[in-house]
């Protein structure tokens, strides 16, 4: 059935070109239409300790499966650590989003409390969580850490 299919489709392409071995027109090719540029949303970290603020126009963290968001740096102790804000539809899709980046973590464990995960990107420990039209989270401190940190931040989302 797949053959027969493919067959037809190849004769079909042929008979619409002419049998020529010209390319088909620049107009029939699809084209990718620019994501919209993240919305500011610096107001919502805390400015203590950071370091750092961006928005990141796509794959925030260098990942390919996510949007682009803001992300902010911050030094405290002598310990480097991100926390990251991305924007989205609905609660819904914050979510979902939240789970594609939960299959990517080694080690995630679920967090009741916040209804996120807790787990590794390579050696960088993640807490990755939803809030509202937002997925939120901290990378690089370990949970306990992680987690007094996310709550303030989780506080701002509201």
């Amino acid at each position: 059935m797949t053959r027969r299919f493919v067959c037809i489709l190849a004769m079909a392409l042929l008979g619409a070109c002419g049998g020529s071995s010209e390319a088909p027109p620049a107009a029939a090719e699809k084209k990718e239409a620019p994501a919209a540029k993240p919305p500011d949303e610096s107001r919502r970290f805390p400015t203590t300790n950071q370091v750092k603020i961006e928005i990141v126009d796509n794959h925030l963290l260098g990942k390919d499966f996510l949007p682009g968001g803001n992300l902010a740096s911050y030094e405290r102790d002598g310990k480097k650590y991100q926390q990251f804000l991305i924007t989205c539809a609905s609660p819904n899709e914050a979510t979902f989003l939240m789970m594609d980046f939960k299959t990517q973590l080694r080690d995630a464990k679920f967090l009741g409390h916040f209804g996120g995960y807790f787990g590794f990107d390579g050696e960088t420990p993640i807490l990755l969580f939803p809030r509202n039209d937002y997925l939120a989270g901290v990378a690089g401190l370990p949970q306990e850490e992680a987690d007094q940190v996310a709550r303030d931040f989780a506080a701002r989302l509201n």
